[in-house]
């Protein structure tokens, strides 16, 4: 985004109309949503999870990439919200026929759609699609490229917030493949805004980029270093399907250096919570006894993922552009 210019997921007021990325965003729209989401948690307890804000809307999910835990998520969350969900096969759509990405979307504009969730391996997909909707259609990016994953990095600041309480005073500890890690820049823009006291970046050369000293972070290659003292430590996969050449010597040799044991976790505070986006694989970047442990709170993260999305598309249709 050029200096000067207005954040196109914000409206002249400031309020969000589109979630694309955590950049940029101000303090107040975080904390708003994440607010919010506290105020959608107890709708998993009733005996009908429903709420009327998304009545007589249609929310359309276009994953262009694989997904389990995201996809069932916005979904669950749109219809907890009480919206029409369509969910593109996009396999068997008409982008498998050459179709360009703008036409799928003015064909499902033409639909009537009034929100579209994306998934694409491209990066800023979610944007040029933000650029050619009408005013009153909105899009929330669900993972585009090696970019941002929005919705992920605010679940997590959600799990965070939840355990911790506040953000001052934490030293957040990112292990693992970062270079190609969308959650990682989400997190990090995210924790940066909302005041943590230190982020650390931990990993081998080869997977964690230089210029993330320039946003304030730690970065360390050694794990004992980079997770002593810890109060949260986000675990994240190795990303086989992005890296191009040999950028590690084998999944056991990264295990031995920076998977996620009990030895190594014992050198963060004795408090510390345990963080993974998912899909785990387990024996690379973390043991199982510490994934299944009682400092992990990988699946708390799934849960409060509902509320978060929930919060998100609530927030923003109810917003004008």
């Amino acid at each position: 985004m050029q200096v000067g210019a207005r954040n196109p997921q914000l409206n002249r007021h400031g309020e969000l109309i589109h979630l694309l990325s955590t950049e940029g965003l101000p303090k107040a729209v975080l904390t708003q949503i994440l607010d919010t989401a506290g105020s959608f948690l107890s709708v998993n307890d009733r005996e009908v999870k429903k709420v009327p804000l998304l009545r007589g809307k249609s929310v359309f999910n276009l994953f262009f990439e694989n997904s389990t835990r995201t996809r069932t998520t916005f979904e669950i969350a749109a219809k907890r919200l009480s919206a029409d969900v369509i969910n593109l096969d996009i396999a068997r759509s008409s982008t498998a026929k050459g179709e360009t990405l703008l036409d799928t979307i003015a064909n499902l504009s033409a639909m009537h759609a009034d929100m579209f969730v994306v998934r694409h391996a491209e990066s800023g997909a979610p944007y040029l699609i933000a650029q050619h909707v009408a005013p009153h259609v909105r899009v929330v990016n669900a993972g585009d490229g090696r970019h941002a994953h929005p919705t992920q990095g605010l679940l997590d600041m959600y799990t965070i917030r939840h355990y911790k309480r506040d953000f001052s005073g934490l030293v957040v500890a990112i292990v693992g493949d970062i270079v190609h890690s969308r959650v990682a820049r989400s997190d990090i823009h995210a924790l940066t805004t909302l005041g943590a006291a230190e982020v650390r970046a931990v990993g081998p050369r080869t997977l964690v980029p230089g210029d993330l000293r320039a946003m304030g972070v730690r970065v360390c290659h050694d794990m004992a270093e980079g997770v002593r003292d810890a109060d949260v430590i986000i675990m994240l996969r190795l990303q086989n399907e992005r890296m191009s050449g040999a950028l590690l010597p084998s999944a056991g040799e990264y295990f031995q250096s920076f998977g996620l044991t009990d030895d190594k976790l014992a050198l963060a505070k004795s408090d510390a919570i345990v963080m993974h986006p998912g899909p785990i694989n387990r024996g690379v970047e973390i043991d199982s006894s510490v994934a299944d442990g009682g400092q992990s709170v990988i699946l708390p993260q799934v849960t409060f993922g509902i509320a978060v999305r929930m919060a998100v598309m609530s927030i923003i249709a109810g917003n004008d552009a």
